[in-house]
């Protein structure tokens, strides 16, 4: 089979297998005793984790715990910053869910009592489980970026990072900076939601840019010394927005290791002025992308290890901290699995298979697990990798010669046809997950 061939059946195999499992599995033999399910955080990985394990069980109760009645995608948010989506695009709601038998509650989670086996809600109702589910995504370490904070993040400089109104705010300030204005754009180090995200926002802002205000630019202070997919970004830029020339919408400074060349040591929030080890850059929009954790349940519940990230057993995404609890998605330490919404998807409809399995007093399936990221850097050049996992030797592995990467050489139909699947991919993947 061709890389080609292989990497358009990768990405496939993640939706069309679990759902074809999903179609053909026969529940174990139904016991006396109900079998109780909670659900912790309704994103990619949690909502379908609880619309799976209905599919392949109906007899276990399902309740899914999710402080907003909406949900916005991360993936595919760059584009409402240059305008080809809107946020109305991205938001997806519960009811579907519902339609599957799923009691959607929509409280806020403020505590899971391990030894109890509940999970309570700010409201102050409690909830029962025999196995729970925690997929709560990322919170942010304000504290690692000096003059920054979660209410400059609110009110005048969103990182946007949680797609929403945020995303939003960021929108209009691009679409209120005057033309020859500078935008910031300040990564976070890794590990961080969506590796390939910060340089798929700045090809999206300088597609508007490039469009409605061509003498501007953007300046990328990035703490890292590369980014995911970068051969591949970086000759987008060149094709598109004219990188490593005189006239570039686009400057990319990284790190190099041991460096503190682009890592920020202060923000001046009112000048829009970021200070690193080696530049001083005053904006007319600043994005800064923070630092990162598992979420705030994930800690309070004891969930998490000393660098904020919940340690799992690769098979189950069991806890390894506490028995019964389940951490999927980007709070998970998966590695080599990325923090994405495909990875998370996959592991949702795994971890589904292992708890109605063990609910049924039978062992968990061997895993497998899927990843493809696709992001758009002018239209008709979209770009992706895929990757297969594997649970190996008591961790997860990359199955060898499953993966791809889009050819660096650019091709117009190949990259047409990317950008096509990932639009594809995001009509799938949303209804597979709400629908």
């Amino acid at each position: 089979m061709s890389k080609q061939n292989r990497r358009s059946f990768i990405k496939t195999l993640g939706l069309g297998t679990a759902a074809a499992t999903a179609a053909t599995y026969t529940p174990f033999a139904i016991g006396g005793a109900t079998k109780k399910v909670v659900v912790v955080g309704g994103g990619m990985g949690g909502a379908v984790a609880a619309k799976y394990i209905r599919m392949m069980d109906k007899s276990v109760e399902v309740t899914l715990i999710e402080a907003n009645k909406d949900y916005y995608t991360c993936f595919t948010s760059n584009e409402v910053l240059s305008g080809k989506r809107t946020l109305a695009d991205i938001k997806f709601g519960y009811n579907g869910l519902k339609d599957h038998g799923i009691n959607v509650v929509i409280d806020k989670a403020t505590g899971i009592d391990a030894d109890r086996k509940k999970v309570s809600t700010a409201s102050g109702r409690s909830f029962a489980y025999d196995r729970c589910i925690v997929a709560p995504g990322v919170d942010f370490r304000y504290e690692k970026t000096p003059g920054y904070n979660e209410n400059l993040a609110n009110t005048s400089l969103p990182h946007a990072w949680k797609a929403g109104p945020q995303t939003q705010m960021l929108r209009d300030q691009l679409t209120d900076m005057k033309d020859g204005g500078v935008v910031a754009i300040c990564p976070p180090p890794n590990p961080f939601r969506c590796p390939p995200g910060p340089y798929e926002r700045a090809s999206q802002i300088a597609l508007y840019l490039k469009h409605n205000k061509p003498k501007s630019k953007i300046i990328i202070l990035d703490p890292k010394p590369s980014f995911s997919k970068m051969g591949l970004f970086t000759g987008g830029w060149q094709r598109h927005y004219g990188y490593k020339t005189d006239n570039s919408m686009i400057e990319w400074h990284g790190t190099p290791k041991g460096s503190d060349d682009n890592v920020i040591s202060d923000v001046d929030a009112k000048t829009k002025t970021v200070i690193t080890g080696f530049n001083e850059v005053k904006a007319d929009v600043l994005n800064i992308i923070p630092a990162q954790k598992a979420g705030k349940i994930a800690h309070v519940a004891g969930l998490t290890n000393d660098k904020g990230w919940c340690p799992v057993h690769g098979d189950t995404f069991e806890s390894t901290i506490h028995k019964n609890i389940h951490v999927i998605g980007d709070a998970a330490i998966a590695s080599p699995l990325p923090k994405s919404g495909y990875a998370a998807n996959s592991e949702g409809k795994t971890v589904a298979a292992a708890i109605v399995a063990l609910l049924n007093g039978k062992s968990a399936p061997d895993p497998t697990y899927v990843n493809t990221c696709y992001s758009v850097i002018a239209p008709g050049d979209g770009i992706s990798v895929a990757m297969v996992y594997a649970f190996k030797g008591g961790k997860i592995v990359k199955v060898k010669g499953s993966g791809g990467l889009t050819p660096g050489k650019f091709d117009t139909k190949l990259r047409e046809r990317e950008q096509y699947y990932g639009y594809s991919w995001f009509d799938n993947i949303t209804n597979d997950t709400f629908g």
